[in-house]
């Protein structure tokens, strides 16, 4: 298991195997995702969201309502 030590400035060195696994180098950005109170999940930002365009073309023969994805957003976040 990494950990880190948090500075006096609100600063932390994220330890090399978590940098690797998640694919980020110097000046890349790092989201924090709330999953429930106290406990977050990094993720690497390095993506525009105009990449993912045309990812998933043809994967689905309807549309998906806004409904449908907070439900699977919910029941992934709860590990379910």
């Amino acid at each position: 298991m990494a950990d880190a030590t948090l500075t006096s400035k609100g600063q932390i060195t994220i330890p090399v195997q978590v940098r690797n696994a998640l694919g980020i180098e110097a000046g890349d950005r790092v989201e924090f995702v709330e999953l429930s109170e106290g406990q977050f999940v990094i993720m690497a930002a390095t993506k525009s969201i105009r990449d993912l365009e045309g990812l998933f073309r043809g994967r689905r023969s309807k549309p998906v309502s806004v409904e449908e994805m907070n439900a699977a957003i919910s029941q992934r976040a709860s590990g379910r």
